[in-house]
């Protein structure tokens, strides 16, 4: 796959995920899709993304970042939202909050199969002390 074409099936990724379309994750994210080293497979990576919904009403992923090198992605996305509760174990009870992830992918046959991602919690922790 080309470095265009890559890119843009990340795009594409990122819309299913906004537009919260699960029946159509299996596109995008491949059935045995390890996330930071671990195992979850998809229907333990859809459960996560339906729990940060869940927790995240507002959640919108941008992303301000991209570097598509096949088979990898990279990615920095931006969030600014207002979480109902807890995020990441910090009470943020609907205080606007924004921070980024850094997000490194790799595909195979087109599907997403290893997520590395580093959510910056410092930057929250600072936004809830101020």
């Amino acid at each position: 796959m080309r470095s265009e074409d890559l890119a843009e099936r990340y795009r594409g990724y990122i819309a299913c995920l906004n537009a919260q379309d699960w029946d159509d994750l299996g596109r995008f994210v491949g059935e045995e899709v390890q996330y930071n080293g671990e195992t979850i497979g998809l229907s333990g990576y859809r459960r996560m993304l339906e729990g940060d919904f869940d927790a995240i009403p507002d959640l919108r992923f941008n992303i301000e970042l991209l570097v598509s090198e096949p088979p990898r992605v990279a990615a920095r996305l931006h969030f600014d939202c207002r979480p109902k509760g807890l995020l990441f174990g910090m009470p943020v009870n609907g205080a606007r909050v924004s921070f980024a992830e850094n997000v490194f992918y790799e595909f195979r046959d087109g599907r997403i199969c290893e997520v590395w991602s580093v959510i910056d919690k410092a930057a929250i922790q600072a936004q809830l002390e101020s």
